[in-house]
């Protein structure tokens, strides 16, 4: 048996790391890519032993791939994205990156702390958009540490100085990826500062239970969102502050519902202005300690199902309205409307702005922190 220390050692020069038991999930290091500028972008791949794997790569700290079997144990990627890193790069689309400093928009890209108005980088409609042009997706973040055992981890870190995309305050970021051996990926976002600043981190992983590029998409899968409320939104997809009931419209995600059904129904003016589904749902659990269910989708045909966890009380739900054929992704496959959702637990969108909605605020002394999981099974 592998001595806990020599193992470490080879997971650090990029070996990849036999069990120390029949039940231990492991960790695998290597090089993934090198970017225009000539940075090494490594990636860091969690195994488990009941066949689910993770692949994260340091640039944007993102999941590159998830990858889950189905009811007949054959096993898929579950995530859109690309094979090569040049691609992440030219092509940017928040495809399973870490998003931040504030995921989701912000109105006109301002908003005030302590008597004082922040202008943000502008990048979606006069918005702010998920941190900016330069959010931390684009980073590169710094394997701070990697293990393995009854859970496989990688730790990642980066600081976001003070004046970044316009915000306040020094940020020194973490991303933590754990895996189990029953098919839980746990994502920890922890952020601390030497200023008032606003922080709201998240995921941005798009699914296809059936698995990427599966030509079927997602229209034949089933969604729920224990939420009775969302945020409407404006022209430009900023909330316009009422939390409006889901009951009896196309935003019913209560009870388990094909995402065939409301996906192009033009009867509802909020479908019509996001072209889609792209809003932020009231989850009924509210904030909470630990992780309650913010969303579960299901993949009859297959069974893999995907439950997304979490603390915080929105779910941005995005049925990836915008891929229109433009994009080449994993294995050469063209993506195009219906190919993927996202389901990212946050705060709600433009809460610095909505004082109804919550606070954003995170002051020196007192760190961030949200954790989410991407828990993957098989319905029987």
């Amino acid at each position: 048996m592998i001595h806990a220390r020599m193992a470490a050692s080879l997971i650090l020069l990029g070996v990849a790391v036999a069990p120390l038991s029949a039940q231990a999930a492991t960790v695998k290091r290597e090089r993934f890519g090198q970017l225009s500028n000539g940075t090494v972008v490594e990636a860091v791949t969690l195994a488990g032993s009941n066949g689910v794997s993770a692949r994260i790569i340091t640039y944007g700290a993102t999941l590159q791939a998830l990858n889950a079997p189905d009811r007949n144990g054959k096993v898929a990627d579950v995530t859109l994205g690309y094979d090569d890193l040049a691609s992440y790069e030219k092509k940017p689309n928040y495809w399973g990156q870490t998003i931040g400093r504030y995921a989701n928009r912000i109105a006109q890209g301002r908003f005030a702390l302590d008597g004082k108005t922040y202008q943000l980088n502008q990048n979606d409609k006069g918005n702010s958009l998920h941190g900016g042009l330069g959010g931390f997706d684009k980073k590169v973040w710094r394997v701070e540490s990697v293990s393995s055992g009854p859970t496989a981890r990688v730790v990642l870190t980066a600081t976001s100085p003070a004046g970044d995309q316009g915000y306040p305050g020094t940020l020194q970021a973490k991303v933590t990826y754990s895996l189990d051996d029953k098919g839980s990926l746990t994502i920890d976002y922890d952020a601390t500062t030497d200023a008032p600043t606003i922080v709201n981190m998240t995921n941005h992983a798009l699914f296809d239970m059936a698995g990427e590029g599966s030509g079927t998409g997602i229209l034949a899968q089933k969604l729920t969102i224990p939420a009775s409320r969302y945020t409407p939104v404006n022209a430009t997809l900023i909330p316009t502050g009422e939390m409006r009931a889901v009951a009896s419209t196309v935003f019913d995600f209560t009870r388990a519902r094909l995402l065939s059904d409301g996906l192009r129904d033009g009867h509802d003016e909020q479908i019509v202005i996001a072209h889609g589904w792209d809003h932020n749902f009231v989850l009924d659990k509210g904030a909470t300690a630990t992780p309650g269910l913010a969303a579960r989708l299901e993949d009859p045909a297959s069974g893999r199902v995907l439950e997304v966890l979490s603390t915080e009380p929105g779910v941005q739900f995005y049925a990836g309205n915008f891929l229109d054929g433009t994009l080449i992704g994993k294995q050469g496959h063209l993506y195009r409307m219906g190919d993927g959702l996202a389901l990212e637990p946050q705060k709600f969108p433009d809460t610095p702005n909505q004082p109804a909605f919550g606070s954003a605020r995170v002051d020196p002394g007192k760190p961030y922190h949200h954790r989410m999981i991407y828990r993957v099974s098989v319905a029987r």
